[in-house]
């Protein structure tokens, strides 16, 4: 599955040419909507992110012209790497955002809410939930800040993206579940917003590199088992205003 992939007229395919090479085997392709043997249906039934077109990709004895070959032959692996970066960075940022939408929507229903003579925010722990939401998005929103600034600066962000997205995602997860929870029943319906939030949420902590995954990553930065390679293709640094 892929993001709009039912009605994108070019995508780009990373392809085996040669599984001896394991993913030094890998290529990238511009893949055609007219081309023989490429099909693509719409995805239905997803649990969140509904607003946005998800397509199921189909590849039957498909040929690609080598004029359609991205970058050298064996450089795809090198090349996904490096749009994941990018891919991981926006996730991050919607996260925060989403998270925000968590706060806002627990902040402006526990002033509406009475229970026991009083606003629920004046309840000690609807006001943990709430204070946990606001410092994870302030972390998240600087540990964003700081891809940003390298990636602006021409520099490599491989480490900063995957930590943020990692972070982000897991705190809008969790923002969700703590604004479901400061609206009592009425979270468990589609009368308040956050329910949607919490579906939204659980796609970002899957696609991009799982949660797993990136606790992994980190770690093996931290332990010295992973170093990033140079950038591909050098990035001049952004020349306005920041």
């Amino acid at each position: 599955w892929i993001s709009l992939g039912d009605t994108a007229d070019h995508f780009l395919v990373f392809a085996t040419v040669d599984k001896s090479k394991g993913h030094r085997g890998i290529t990238a392709f511009i893949v055609e909507r007219s081309f023989p043997g490429f099909s693509s249906e719409s995805l239905h039934g997803k649990l969140g992110v509904r607003a946005g077109n998800t397509g199921i990709l189909t590849f039957s004895d498909c040929e690609v012209p080598a004029a359609n070959r991205v970058g050298e032959e064996g450089e795809g692996f090198t090349i996904a790497m490096s749009a994941i970066d990018q891919g991981r960075y926006t996730v991050a940022a919607g996260s925060v955002g989403l998270a925000q939408a968590c706060l806002d929507a627990s902040v402006k229903y526990s002033h509406e809410r009475q229970a026991f003579g009083s606003e629920i925010g004046q309840h000690q722990l609807v006001k943990q939930m709430i204070s946990k939401m606001y410092a994870g998005i302030e972390a998240g929103r600087l540990l964003v800040w700081k891809a940003g600034w390298k990636k602006n600066a021409g520099e490599r962000n491989t480490r900063e993206t995957g930590l943020a997205k990692w972070f982000c995602t897991d705190h809008a997860v969790a923002s969700a579940l703590d604004a479901i929870q400061v609206h009592g029943a009425y979270g468990y319906s589609n009368e308040y917003p956050v329910e949607r939030y919490l579906r939204n949420s659980k796609g970002s902590v899957i696609y991009e590199g799982t949660s797993q995954i990136h606790t992994l990553m980190q770690a093996d930065y931290l332990l010295g088992y992973r170093k990033d390679k140079p950038l591909r293709v050098p990035q001049l640094p952004y020349e306005g205003e920041m």
